[in-house]
């Protein structure tokens, strides 16, 4: 049995947290901006810090797990 769920929520939260796509935490000219498109390397960092503690949250405390076959 494979378990997916590991990469389903990988896959969810990377083009979720992508920088600029939805939103840009800390924006060009304010703090957070929506669907502008750009990026910084400040925001890269952010949301980085921000998909590693989701991704441990969903995976190790709560257990999130997705069995196929």
């Amino acid at each position: 049995m494979s378990d997916w769920g590991p990469v389903v929520i990988a896959v969810v939260l990377f083009v979720l947290l992508s920088p600029g796509l939805l939103i840009q935490v800390p924006g060009k000219s304010r703090v957070v901006e929506f669907g502008n498109m750009q990026t910084s390397g400040v925001s890269i960092l952010i949301h980085t810090i921000i998909f590693f503690g989701l991704i441990t949250i969903f995976l190790i405390a709560i257990g999130v797990h997705i069995n196929t076959g």
